[in-house]
């Protein structure tokens, strides 16, 4: 039996929705627990928890990760019309990502999970692209109206001062339609800023950064504005000497950019840039399951979470009896993510050590042909591949583990 490594500190545990939140239980009670004495923080941010408490839980799982500083979070609903009918739920809640990057006012950023044996889709991709994303306000945060016939739609800014309003028309309305507001901060702009300068200065790459300040000269600028003058005057020399640059371009251009590019770069993103290209990324780097994710607040805080959804289509074969076939890598690398950090906050590097292991014995299983349906179709060819099942696959992950202990 081997000893188990004592984790100092608490852990805080969001749980999630559908099936990550089955895979999260195989990966906790089968690859963690067996091995660690750790006190978990836990909370249950499942839908209906969510709506039980009128979301009151995620506000008390954000103030947790404030209070132990590394929280590991499960994949969790962001409910539309549909979950409101199926889950019966009280009202359309809002992203439980959303409010906890809102309250931390962190930064995420990911990269690609690589293996030899899967080649990225884009062929000129060699290296690792890192991406950042600004998790404060755009869509996130926004105010939305369904306009019900002829009017007019303004934006209005009420000085706290009793100064005079500022109004612009937003449109004329003749008939039905909608309107968006959405907003952000000078403050938690260049809290991205500097948390992207800084992530790409200590990884020794590149940082690109892209908007559409064309087009929006206002908002879009504003970002454009403040990363420039962060770089120049706190930044600039330091990328200098390292060797690396500041890029910026419009948003489109970057994008036609990285599809050429080999790679080894950090790209920032907005908020809703970022959901998006993100996605794309760990697509095409092989799997949405092949990434991690970690939300980085400037105030020293940090979560850990699966990139990915809750996997519904595989959960409702799940609750019918039927084989599944799903990847709980990123799952897997949420919880040594957050162990890592755990172990250099707290100075046990036994810990961080172990979250290595893990993670090692992820990547031998898929690099010995041991692998989840999704990575079955885009593994490169070898008459030792073979699929496993949901759990199969995580049992075959212990086997490994078991023998680095």
């Amino acid at each position: 039996m081997v000893k188990k490594i004592k984790v100092n500190r608490p852990l805080v545990e969001l749980d999630g929705d559908e099936m990550t939140r089955v895979m999260w239980q195989m990966v906790k009670e089968k690859l963690l627990l067996p091995y660690l004495d750790i006190e978990i923080d836990y909370y249950d941010l499942g839908l209906k928890m969510r709506d039980n408490t009128d979301d009151q839980i995620t506000i008390d799982a954000a103030r947790a990760i404030m209070k132990h500083k590394v929280g590991v979070k499960c994949a969790t609903i962001t409910p539309n019309a549909e979950r409101v009918e199926e889950y019966s739920l009280n009202k359309q809640w809002n992203s439980p990502n959303g409010t906890i990057r809102g309250m931390l006012d962190g930064t995420v950023f990911r990269a690609p999970i690589l293996v030899k044996n899967i080649q990225p889709a884009v062929s000129s991709w060699k290296k690792p692209i890192h991406i950042g994303r600004h998790a404060y306000g755009d869509v996130y945060a926004n105010r939305e109206i369904r306009i019900p016939g002829p009017g007019t739609a303004e934006l209005v800014f009420t000085p706290a001062d009793g100064g005079q309003p500022i109004r612009k028309v937003i449109h004329e309305f003749d008939a039905p339609g909608i309107i968006q507001g959405i907003h952000n901060l000078d403050i938690s702009i260049r809290s991205f800023a500097k948390a992207c300068l800084t992530y790409a200065l200590d990884q020794k790459i590149d940082l690109w950064f892209g908007t559409k300040d064309t087009v929006s000269k206002t908002y879009d600028a504003r970002f454009r504005e403040i990363f420039q003058e962060e770089y120049e005057v706190n930044w600039k020399d330091a990328f200098e000497e390292a060797g690396i640059e500041y890029f910026f371009t419009l948003i489109d251009d970057a994008v036609a950019r990285i599809m050429k590019s080999d790679g080894g770069m950090l790209w920032a993103c907005k908020n809703y840039d970022g959901d998006v290209m993100s996605d794309m990324l760990a697509s095409a780097y092989g799997s949405l399951a092949m990434m991690t994710s970690v939300l980085v607040s400037p105030k020293g805080y940090f979560e850990y979470e699966a990139s990915h959804g809750t996997v519904q289509k595989h959960y409702y074969k799940h609750l019918a009896g039927e084989k599944t076939s799903t990847n709980s890598t990123a799952l897997i690398f949420a919880w040594t993510g957050g162990l890592r950090k755990r172990g250099e906050l707290d100075g046990t590097p036994e810990v961080a050590a172990f979250a290595q292991k893990v993670e090692d014995a992820v990547i031998e299983t898929v690099e010995g042909g041991v692998m989840t349906g999704d990575l079955m179709r885009i593994a490169e060819p070898d008459p030792k591949n073979r699929q496993v099942s949901t759990e199969g696959f995580i049992d075959h992950i212990r086997e490994v583990l078991e023998g680095k202990m």
